[in-house]
């Protein structure tokens, strides 16, 4: 399907060689007739009128009004007194060239009920909202935050973070991310997550991902090479850790969260942590164990790294304050509006301790010299205006309304199943019979167009065994809507109890 371009002279690449022998005309023909044959105009697609198109080439339009004409006659254009001109539908193009190896299939088409985790509710975005930001941080904006920010300097010469930035002259520090932000941000981490924040321990990145690879890079740079995670736990992060070039061990999660001696009994210097809401079991850490984890970094001079990355959403019980405010000199704090806006807008934020956050801010600006900056102040303003906690108070409902529904549609269609991680976030954990394999599950809820995720994946070690204990399902309500939740349940029933 081609592109309905607006406009009265869409942009066109065609290039005329003056020095040549060929006529211009035959080469305007040629360049135009090639560009449809590889098919860089589609059919359907318009062209720009002679006149625009003339004027851009440097030459006579009743040269352009020939070319189009003898490229009409050839079957390569439709043109009409009055409109615009037009590859043809059926523009003459080569037969295909020949076949190499099969291409790797596409992806499957999505379920009619998907119940993916760790996606929020994306009908709820409050678009409006969003468009007041945008367009008042537009207006404020002075001109000079439109530039690059840091200016550019030893990067070609460093060879680490504290390198730049110490032949930068501390340049680098504006890549820390926009000041009003990271005063609103510091005020707000400090009234809901009761964290120690100050606008010079913040760094603005583009969520969880980013900034969870930027530090480790910096604590690789510092001669860290060993990084705990939970078993289960979220995969990506040792995916990234393997990225910085560092080890990952995996350390077990019980009712109570990571088990501390286990993790002391690793060697590790580093530990990434899910502690509000474990992912994806969804168990909180135990105050006993908050307690023991940060004696283990003190005596270790470790580094904890906190993925806070729901603990706005609880239901059934108090709020879980951030880990980082119980030692905030040995906790980095990463944190995004990815569950709590959209994962789209691609904004999250680094709580450092003090002597990591210039290496941070150097290294983010090192990535990509900052995030989009107009952006950053629209989620400012918004945090500021009160419209960012009204929206969480909204879809915290609308959570909660989804959480009773799939507890309700698994109590009626499914009563042997337990469901477990109910208090907080977006997902729980179905406890299958052992008659079954979350594999055979998986796969034959697709068949029935209802996406299931086995916790498997989530294990360091996904082969079946005894020690991984009974098959389990992660699922995930945040994106599905209480009516799908109680079809898809019916859908699946008789095989999440293995009827």
């Amino acid at each position: 399907m081609s592109v309905e371009w607006t406009g009265s002279g869409p942009e066109l690449l065609l290039r005329l060689d003056r020095d040549s022998a060929e006529p211009l005309r035959a080469q305007l023909e040629r360049e135009l007739r090639e560009a449809i044959r590889a098919g860089r105009l589609a059919a359907g697609e318009r062209l720009p009128s002679s006149r625009v198109l003339a004027r851009g080439l440097g030459v006579s339009r009743g040269l352009v009004v020939d070319c189009f004409a003898q490229l009409q006659a050839e079957g390569y254009l439709v043109t009409r007194a009055g409109s615009a001109t037009r590859v043809a539908a059926c523009a003459p193009i080569p037969p295909p060239a020949a076949k190499g190896p099969a291409s790797a299939p596409g992806p499957p088409p999505r379920p009619a009920v998907d119940f993916r985790p760790g996606v929020p509710d994306l009908a709820s975005f409050p678009r409006q909202d969003w468009l007041w930001a945008l367009r008042e941080a537009t207006r404020i904006m002075p001109d000079s935050g439109l530039g690059y920010g840091a200016p550019y300097g030893a990067t070609s010469t460093a060879t680490s973070t504290e390198a730049f930035t110490e032949a930068s002259g501390g340049t680098a520090a504006t890549s820390y991310g926009d000041a009003e932000l990271r005063a609103v941000l510091a005020a707000y981490l400090g009234r809901v997550r009761g964290a120690v924040a100050g606008p010079d321990r913040l760094v603005i990145c583009s969520g969880f991902a980013q900034g969870y690879g930027l530090v480790l890079r910096v604590l690789a740079d510092r001669g860290v090479r060993l990084v705990a995670v939970e078993d289960p736990g979220d995969p990506d992060q040792r995916l990234l850790a393997a990225r910085a070039g560092l080890e990952t061990v995996a350390v077990p999660v019980d009712e109570d969260g990571v088990h501390v001696r286990a993790l002391a009994a690793t060697g590790a210097r580093a530990v990434v942590l899910t502690p509000a809401h474990q992912c994806p079991t969804g168990v909180a850490l135990a105050p006993a164990r908050r307690l023991e984890l940060v004696a283990w970094a003190r005596e270790r001079e470790a580094t904890i790294i906190e993925d806070d990355y729901d603990a706005e959403f609880r239901y059934d019980r108090d709020p879980v304050g951030s880990l980082q405010g119980l030692a905030p000199g040995h906790v980095v704090a990463l944190g995004s509006v990815s569950k709590a806006l959209v994962p789209v807008l691609r904004l999250g934020w680094i709580l450092c301790p003090p002597h990591l956050a210039p290496a941070v801010a150097a290294e983010k600006h090192l990535a990509d010299r900052g995030s989009p900056g107009l952006d950053q102040l629209a989620l400012a303003l918004l945090m500021r205006s009160g419209r960012y906690d009204r929206h969480l108070r909204r879809v915290r409902a609308v959570y909660a309304r989804r959480r009773d529904a799939l507890v309700a549609a698994l109590a009626r269609h499914a009563p042997g199943v337990e469901l477990r991680g109910l208090a907080a976030g977006f997902h729980a954990v179905a406890r299958l019979p052992e008659t079954v394999t979350e594999d055979a599950v998986v796969c034959a809820a697709r068949e029935r167009s209802v996406g299931l995720y086995g916790m498997s994946g989530y294990r360091a070690d996904p082969a079946p065994s005894p020690r991984a204990g009974p098959p389990e399902l992660v699922i995930g309500f945040g994106n599905v809507r209480e009516d799908a939740i109680g079809r898809g349940v019916a859908a699946i029933a008789d095989l999440l109890t293995g009827r």
